[in-house]
């Protein structure tokens, strides 16, 4: 398989941004590549890498664990978001977003939706600090790994690419000026629980 790791040093400054701020809009789109694989022994996740090839983000869920909580850490092991299944939803699948490690209150959720190329929905939370601009549509194939975001004016504002050749576990992650970067990298973790079967974080003998 192709070399998707170059540099396992984390990137100065790539992900320093706090967990809901986003991207300068002087900036160009961010690129990373993302591979579907834990760098530690018997865990399941995802490795993130910048356009140099830095560690820009992981995740890692014990091969013990549900993977109904799943914690994203920048390069440095500090945590962004936290990525929970809401149990007892009234309106189908549905995934908690919470800022680092705090789990009291969310500040985006994400939905599963069943109409036409819409595959979720994600929403900020009252009292999040955010308005309706920060309320994104995700179409596409996540088993493809085609995916576009869209923000609530119709832009795309982020984007799941193939990369070629490697297969579907490698991935790339665009995301336009604007956007948080983790938070963008927050919905691939929820798309991967409500959508990639098996999900490589999720065990499905998980009862409800």
């Amino acid at each position: 398989m192709a070399k998707v790791h170059p540099n396992m040093a984390p990137a100065p400054g790539a992900v320093g941004e706090a967990p809901c701020a986003p991207a300068s809009s002087a900036e160009g789109p961010t690129t990373l590549t993302v591979w579907r694989k834990s760098l530690l022994f018997d865990c399941k996740g995802f490795t993130v890498f910048d356009a140099k090839g830095n560690l820009a983000y992981r995740v890692d869920s014990y091969a013990s664990e549900s993977g109904d909580e799943v914690v994203l850490m920048d390069a440095a092991g500090r945590p962004a978001f936290t990525v929970r299944r809401k149990r007892f939803s009234l309106q189908g699948e549905q995934w908690l977003v919470f800022s680092g490690e705090e789990t009291r209150r969310p500040v985006y959720t994400v939905r599963r939706s069943g109409r036409g190329k819409t595959l979720a929905h994600v929403t900020a939370c009252a009292g999040a600090g955010a308005g309706p601009s920060y309320d994104y549509e995700v179409e596409g194939s996540y088993a493809r790994r085609s995916c576009v975001v869209y923000d609530g004016e119709r832009r795309a504002v982020a984007e799941i690419r193939p990369k070629e050749v490697v297969g579907t576990d490698v991935f790339r992650l665009v995301v336009q000026p604007g956007v948080g970067v983790s938070l963008a990298m927050a919905v691939v973790v929820a798309l991967e629980q409500m959508f990639a079967r098996p999900s490589l974080l999720r065990s499905w003998s998980t009862v409800d």
